[in-house]
């Protein structure tokens, strides 16, 4: 088969029945569609928005016209298809062109609409998300065992780097209201390595580590440093599949939205929030001691409006 043939191929449906019911959504769509699942960077993205944004154009262009106009390098354009399975821009030209003479033959006002419709797009995107970690929570044994774990690390050590740090971040200092001793590591290298040893020096049991897209070498890296050192590894990522995955005792997958220039984080922010609950629930005394003991601190002090 051709490169050409295997293009077509992949903007199509494989069956007959399918390839109808791809021929019956929006242009938009089926070229969204070739973008969906896969981890694209953020220059990436930005060619991507472009071509759903000027299809009928954009497929007719050359890759030097088409990386001038979505302020990339031709480089990027040719990385950007290959990211997508094609053997190269022209191969993925080859399947777009035909999208975008049916939107031409359509309505007039399709293009427009998409533009207008972007951005609720991202959001039933972020919907869908957000119902697979409501099917997780169909059994909450899970959650609820993971929480217990990290609830009775004595300290807990929590790792998010790169992008991953903000997710971190939150739940350390969600943590800290209801856990003696939690240990925030947002740095890679001989940074987490010293950080891990020294929280599994203490007493430490478990690690709880964050791995959004683009997954950090550097993660890696830290997992399997917390895995020699005899730290256990609970996990939150995108992937049900992968070497972070292999290096975690246990992963919770929650996906992120890819709609959009840069990712947003609603179902793992609720995952986040749900394993706090647990932990919160896990020693009951413990945090309501802790919690009444940080609101009296917060009015003496006057910590809020």
């Amino acid at each position: 088969m051709s490169s050409g043939q295997q293009a077509r191929a992949q903007a199509a449906a494989i069956t007959p029945s399918g390839q109808a019911a791809d021929h019956q959504r929006a242009p938009a769509d089926r070229v969204q569609a070739l973008f969906d699942g896969h981890q694209l960077s953020p220059g990436q993205r930005r060619i991507a928005q472009y071509l759903v944004d000027h299809l009928t154009e954009a497929a007719f262009l050359s890759i030097t016209e088409l990386a001038e106009r979505a302020g990339v390098s031709q480089p990027s354009v040719t990385r950007f298809a290959a990211a997508l399975g094609f053997s190269g821009y022209p191969a993925l030209r080859e399947v777009l062109q035909p999208i975008a003479l049916s939107a031409v033959a359509g309505s007039p006002d399709g293009r427009e609409q998409t533009r207008r419709n972007e951005l609720q797009a991202a959001v039933d995107a972020e919907i869908e998300n957000l119902e697979n970690v409501r099917r997780l929570f169909a059994d909450t044994n899970q959650v609820l065992d993971i929480g217990r774990e990290l609830a009775r690390s004595v300290p807990l050590t929590v790792l998010g780097l790169r992008i991953s740090v903000s997710l971190a971040e939150y739940f350390a200092y969600a943590a800290r209201r209801i856990h003696p001793d939690v240990r925030l590591v947002t740095s890679g290298g001989s940074v987490a390595f010293d950080a891990l040893l020294q929280a599994r020096a203490a007493g430490g049991s478990w690690v709880l580590a964050f791995a959004m897209p683009r997954h950090a070498k550097e993660t890696l890296a830290a997992l399997r440093v917390a895995r020699r050192a005899g730290l256990r590894v609970a996990l939150i990522t995108d992937r049900t599949l992968g070497p972070l995955v292999d290096e975690a005792d246990v992963a919770l997958t929650a996906g992120t939205g890819s709609r959009l220039v840069f990712d947003s984080y609603a179902a793992p922010g609720l995952l986040s929030a749900a394993l706090l609950q647990a932990m919160a629930d896990a020693d009951p005394e413990r945090t309501q001691t802790r919690l009444e003991g940080y609101e009296q601190a917060a009015d003496q002090h006057g910590f809020f409006l």
